[in-house]
Parts: structure tokens; sequence; C-alpha cells
């Protein structure tokens, strides 16, 4: 079963690499998507794929790479949303 999911994480996330490793991640689980800072310091991350991968997927953004210091993380599940690749911006 496909899904969508919108993630909001909070903490020590610019500046490490969370985006960049967000996309190998999703990459290497074959998931479609983006990661995009946000202004207030979060970074927001899209993913759509195959459920078991997108689980996989948050699990790893509760910690994110290295570099990270992740105090906070939203999941939301949303509508399917189909994409080509991830992104990053």
């Amino acid at each position: 079963m496909n899904v969508s999911y919108i993630s909001h994480i909070s903490g020590k996330v610019q500046g490490v690499y969370f985006r960049v490793s967000s996309q190998q991640k999703a990459i290497e689980y074959g998931l479609s998507g983006y990661a995009r800072n946000l202004a207030d310091g979060d970074v927001e991350v899209f993913l759509s794929g195959k459920d078991v991968d997108v689980q996989k997927m948050l699990v790893w953004l509760e910690t994110g790479p290295t570099l990270a210091d992740v105090t906070k993380v939203q999941h939301k599940q949303v509508d399917w949303q189909e994409h080509n690749f991830f992104s990053i911006s």
C-alpha cells in the first residue's frame, strides 16, 4: 500500500546536513518527496512510497544524521501524492 506523510522536525536540524541525509536515506528506501528548511529553523520532510519503507524513514527522522539534535518530530499522514524523485530545497 502506498502512503504519504509530512513530518515537521525541530531541534538542531539546519546546518547539519539533515536535508541531504534525508534525501540519501529516502533514495535508499525507494521513496519520493522533498526536504526543505523552514524559516523558524525546523525542517519539513514530505514522503511518498510503500508503507513499510515510509515507516522506516519516519523512524530515521526521529534521530536524523549524526550532527543533528532532534528534539521534536510530528508526523501526519496525508492524501497520497506521487513525486518523481526526492528533492531538497
